[in-house]
């Protein structure tokens, strides 16, 4: 696969913004976030911020509503440090992908040991 310009934009967004984010956004809704991954559209004039953050669903729905309303300075932000003619119009989604592969982890584990105590019951002949 040949490695497009709008591939290293989205990792240079991805570290600033994880950067941002390490320094401390003054919007107290923002939890304990971690940036996942950043898809950036071919004519890169938008992106989207996929992250995971720590706690209930209300921290996730707290941290998604300070994020969005931070976009704006998290882009301007983006401007300065990217040096980039235009920088792409940023929305922030949450990434639900590892509490899916959390819980496809536990239903295996749960099937891994339901295994093992049904082997000890069969006699052979």
């Amino acid at each position: 696969m040949e490695f497009k310009r709008y591939h290293r934009v989205g990792e240079q967004i991805h570290k600033e913004v994880s950067s941002l984010l390490l320094k401390g956004l003054k919007d107290p809704r923002i939890g304990f976030v971690t940036i996942t991954a950043v898809d950036v559209t071919a004519d890169m004039r938008y992106a989207k911020v996929f992250f995971t953050v720590m706690g209930d669903d209300l921290a996730r729905s707290n941290s998604e509503q300070g994020l969005n309303s931070s976009a704006s300075f998290i882009r301007r932000e983006l401007g300065k440090r990217l040096g980039l003619r235009y920088v792409p119009e940023i929305s922030f989604h949450f990434d639900a992908s590892l509490d899916y592969g959390n819980r496809i982890e536990s239903l295996l584990r749960e099937i891994h040991t339901g295994h093992d105590d049904d082997s000890g019951d069969t006699e052979k002949d």
